[in-house]
């Protein structure tokens, strides 16, 4: 608690944390050759496998979308950290996850006996810049040697977000980031809406704990906010941990110092603040009771009986519990 009110930097998660955790399917791009039902079928088998909060929400659409059309089974299912996923239809391997998935030789991490793969193709690039540069989450998925497509996802700011960020400049807060394995353009186009000073996209859980360790170095306190499992290494790192405790997993839970007990950011300034005026108060108390120690002590040497010094010093006993005490009546959007 002391630690939040001595706070000069603030590190953001983005799925989950700044955003609302509940992305939509936005966009559908089929490769040239390819049909929509083609590419949502397989998208949607390799995904079922899946408990990412990208791969349900993808799940949910898909699902309202093909109705009850038959869709293949695939299995099983390998993630790839930060990267994307790899499984299985028919026996040929279907790599599902962000450009940077597939490498620069053209494969998903494959195993080792398996051939390297066609490079991506150039308008299935230009497609997935195009959504990134549009704030989507994109995902390129292919089947075997042959590329499918690309499908966008969207998730939307909080709408406290915006608000948050400006009460902890507020109090003092100087140096708001956001850390993300999103992709660097969606991270910018987040950050720029809920006005952040920067975004740092492109990051795997350990690339976190290095963003946190390199933001502590320039700020000496900072927090990192987060729900996810891929979060708690950072938070662990930072001077705070801060976890979305309506949202957030276990593991995220556990590796927090604070937990806002709400699926919304809006606590967040207000334990900042209480902090603040706690340790405001603490000093209050300190100067006060020192002092009137300080008072007594000639007072007593001087003449003042035992009994008037008593009653003084019980006072200010009852001053610094009431001075205490006005923290209960510190503002919810102080």
């Amino acid at each position: 608690m002391e630690e939040l009110g001595r706070l000069t930097a603030v590190a953001f998660d983005k799925t989950g944390t700044l955003t609302e955790g509940r992305p939509r399917l936005t966009d559908v791009a089929p490769a040239r050759g390819v049909s929509d039902r083609e590419l949502l079928t397989t998208t949607l088998a390799v995904e079922r496998l899946s408990d990412h909060p990208l791969a349900r929400a993808i799940v949910r659409d898909l699902d309202a979308r093909l109705g009850d059309a038959p869709t293949p089974s695939a299995d099983p299912l390998r993630a790839v950290t930060g990267r994307g996923v790899l499984a299985r239809l028919g026996g040929v391997p279907v790599p599902i996850g962000s450009p940077a998935f597939f490498a620069s030789d053209g494969r998903a991490h494959p195993a080792p006996a398996e051939p390297a793969e066609p490079h991506l193709p150039s308008e299935l690039r230009l497609k997935a810049d195009e959504l990134e540069a549009a704030g989507r989450t994109t995902m390129v998925v292919r089947h075997g040697a042959r590329y499918l497509g690309v499908i966008g996802v969207m998730d939307t700011p909080r709408r406290e977000a915006a608000a948050v960020v400006a009460r902890l400049r507020g109090l003092g807060v100087r140096r708001a980031v956001l850390i993300s394995g999103d992709n660097q353009r969606v991270a910018d186009a987040v950050a720029a809406r809920v006005g952040l000073d920067e975004a740092w996209g492109d990051l795997l859980p350990a690339d976190k704990v290095a963003a946190v360790r390199r933001l502590r170095a320039d700020e000496h306190r900072t927090a990192m906010v987060g729900d996810g499992v891929n979060d708690a290494p950072a938070m662990a790192h930072a001077t705070v941990g801060i976890a979305m405790g309506a949202a957030g997993s276990a593991v995220a839970l556990e590796s927090a110092d604070v937990a806002l007990m709400s699926d919304g950011l809006g606590k967040l300034p207000l334990a900042t603040g209480l902090s603040r005026r706690t340790s405001a108060v603490i000093r209050q108390n300190l100067l006060l009771s020192l002092g009137i120690v300080v008072v007594l002590v000639p007072a007593a040497v001087l003449g003042l009986g035992i009994g008037p010094a008593v009653l003084v010093h019980e006072g200010s006993t009852l001053l610094v519990v009431a001075n205490a005490l006005r923290l209960l009546r510190y503002p919810e959007h102080a």
